[in-house]
């Protein structure tokens, strides 16, 4: 069984069911609801680094709306594809955020295998809520940019919308392990921006060719959402970057609005490491 490595020393943790601690004693205690803080404080940009808690309960209310199940249900099937005949796949779900797709993973591969998943996300209020949601994933507080686990252990790594470290993932993966790497489409809640902005604006589609990678495939995932009611508008809104970066003028646009249709668009890129 694959285990969580201490952030101190990098060797194995093993839990006694209250903490994780390794051969050199360096010990970590498990929240109430299940997840371990392996984020070293000097790693700490600020006091409760990652997404804060209104970010992560609107995206949680949002998802769990059913929106985005296109989207999931396309990830679970690329799952099944690259675990087929795995008896134990290890996978980590780097930037898991509230853990909805990496929940969604977990249960569709057990129906055929033992998955082995971690979920290691910055954010503590999102894995309160990850680790709540589902027993068997083993979820930590750590950086993608240094994952708490082993060297070339992993047979599949997701990062969906959350920060890349190409290195460090494929640091992480098994010889010809697998990467899928979730990005917006250029029209990805086009009719959201129309609602807030004078002049809507198509995301920029970044080249695919990343180091130490070969592409094998491309999936694209789309679809016409309406939402239906203010809250899910404001949920949507509020799990964007938009948020953050909006003039107030423009975020009262919503307050008027008792539904909203907007398209959304993903790239699932799939990738596979390349031989050294």
């Amino acid at each position: 069984m694959q285990q969580f490595l201490c952030p101190i020393c990098q060797k194995e943790l093993v839990s006694d069911g209250k903490s994780l601690s390794c051969k050199n004693r360096h010990t970590f205690d498990l929240s109430k609801s299940g997840y371990v803080n392996l984020l070293p404080p000097n790693a700490k940009h600020s006091k409760n680094p990652g997404d804060n808690k209104l970010m992560v309960d609107a995206r949680r209310n949002f998802l769990e709306k059913g929106y985005y199940l296109p989207l999931s249900r396309t990830l679970c099937a690329q799952a099944l594809r690259f675990c087929k005949g795995l008896k134990n796949p290890c996978i980590v779900d780097a930037g898991c955020g509230e853990g909805y797709y990496t929940s969604q993973i977990w249960e569709s591969l057990a129906k055929v295998t033992q998955p082995e998943i971690f979920g290691i996300d910055i954010s503590k209020f999102a894995l309160n809520i990850a680790a709540k949601k589902n027993k068997s994933i083993r979820y930590a507080v750590g950086s993608v940019h240094h994952l708490p686990v082993a060297s070339e252990s992993c047979d599949l790594l997701f990062n969906l919308f959350a920060p890349y470290s190409g290195e460090e993932f494929q640091r992480v993966l098994k010889k010809d392990g697998i990467f899928i790497m979730v990005i917006p489409g250029k029209d990805h809640l086009f009719g959201l921006k129309e609602a807030i902005y004078e002049q809507a604006y198509q995301n920029k589609i970044k080249d695919y060719a990343l180091t130490g990678f070969q592409l094998l495939d491309k999936v694209v995932v789309e679809d016409e959402i309406l939402l239906k009611s203010q809250e899910d508008i404001k949920n949507l809104f509020m799990m964007t970057p938009y948020y953050y970066k909006t003039s107030q003028s423009n975020k009262e646009k919503l307050d008027h609005l008792e539904s909203l249709e907007t398209k959304i668009s993903f790239e699932i890129l799939i990738y596979q490491k390349e031989k050294i």
